[in-house]
């Protein structure tokens, strides 16, 4: 008899259990990346062109960053709701799949519209969809990055998200080279929404209940610690003073500084950064902690100094930039709130910490919209500034050790 696989047989069979939920875990976050890869396609691909579909229709730069921010205040906002609903009623899958509808169907009729009144309400009611399914799936993605590490299951989900949007734009550039206008881009954008639903169905169809991935610890507080309110605090900063795209399109647009077809490969210059910054940091969270944010906060805060120059060079340099930032916004500060929240509790943490960034995010936007329109020197420095506020936040996060 072979004594040592005898006695090490326990350790074999909990080795190859362990395997099977490790690829169990990451096959749903690849499918959750898939998804975010199509529903970023259509959204991002409708969001490189937005603003200059605005102003061709006669919106100022104020009223721009008025739609821009208070979809984003509604999509952040209301995920308070959302996420609370999540954790009461345990319908994860339920509220993802009306969000994701709600999300997309909202794209292609903008094709239909030539008012920016109505457009105004079409981008409203798509960032009304992510409120509604971001918390759940943000929760369902947080319970299967325990078995793979946090930061690179939202560091792939967003790089697939961020590859996503890089296609979205660039296939509405080649619409423009072939002679479209915004009409023919916006019902394209309708192919990719219609795939998001199907990759979810089937995703639905092999996970139904991807809260069983990660068992509730017994000892865990229910309410949300004092660390996370800090976290959120430092967070919304970072988003008060971190201009929108549709913003920066609106300069182009505005100064003529490119063809129109130019915008959205801008965006996807973005995205194509945001993609690779998203996979780096996630595997740098995994070694060494939130304190990673601090090498992304500030080289990122600077973007709107490039951005908003009259250099279609410096502008492209700026989209890097801000590529940088959205990857760290969009991966490792979300995998935190996985790190700080209670099992139970994560969809209503992510609701809470969303609604603060989106709360802040809105009221920045407008403002920095408003000062566009007096003094831009002026908008970018206060962008700056306010963005700078968060990184002593941040290092008060750090070294605050209470639960």
């Amino acid at each position: 008899m072979n004594i040592r696989k005898w006695l090490g047989g326990g350790r074999d069979s909990a080795s190859v259990s362990e395997r099977q939920s490790l690829r169990y875990a990451t096959v749903f976050i690849l499918l959750l990346g898939v998804v975010s890869l199509f529903a970023d396609m259509s959204y991002e691909g409708a969001k490189s062109i937005s603003g200059s579909y605005l102003k061709t229709l006669g919106a100022t730069a104020a009223t721009v960053a008025l739609v821009s921010g208070f979809g984003e205040f509604i999509g952040y906002g209301w995920r308070v709701v959302s996420g609370h609903i999540t954790d009461r009623t345990g319908r994860y899958w339920t509220i993802v799949v009306v969000g994701y509808a709600m999300n997309l169907l909202a794209i292609p009729l903008l094709a239909f519209t030539g008012d920016w009144y109505m457009v105004a309400v079409l981008i409203v009611l798509e960032r009304m969809g992510k409120a509604i399914r971001a918390p759940a799936r943000d929760a369902m993605l947080s319970h299967a990055a325990i078995k793979t590490g946090r930061g690179w299951a939202f560091g792939v989900q967003e790089a697939l998200s961020s590859v996503g949007a890089m296609i979205g734009p660039v296939s509405i550039f080649l619409v423009f080279l072939a002679g479209g206008d915004y009409s023919m881009a916006f019902l394209l954008m309708g192919i990719p929404a219609l795939i998001t639903l199907v990759v979810l169905y089937y995703t639905y169809t092999k996970y139904p209940k991807p809260q069983l991935m990660e068992p509730p610890r017994p000892a865990e507080k229910a309410v949300l610690p004092r660390r996370f309110w800090l976290y959120a605090l430092a967070a919304a900063f970072m988003a008060a003073g971190y201009i929108d795209y549709p913003l920066v399109a609106y300069h182009v647009e505005n100064h003529a500084l490119g063809e129109e077809m130019v915008i959205p490969l801008l965006y996807a210059l973005a995205m194509g950064a945001d993609a690779i910054s998203a996979m780096v940091l996630g595997k740098l969270f995994d070694r060494g902690g939130p304190k990673v944010l601090l090498l992304v906060i500030i080289p990122a805060a600077f973007f709107p100094v490039l951005a908003f120059s009259d250099s279609m060079i410096l502008i492209a340099a700026g989209m890097g930039l801000f590529g940088l930032g959205m990857g760290a916004q969009e991966s490792i500060m979300r995998a935190v709130v996985a790190d700080l929240a209670p099992v139970g509790r994560r969809a209503t943490a992510y609701g809470y910490y969303n609604t603060v960034f989106g709360m802040f995010w809105f009221i920045g936007s407008l403002a920095l919209g408003m000062l566009y329109d007096l003094s831009i020197p002026a908008m970018i420095t206060i962008s700056v500034g306010v963005q700078l506020v968060s990184v002593p936040l941040f290092l008060m996060f750090l070294r605050d050790k209470t639960a």
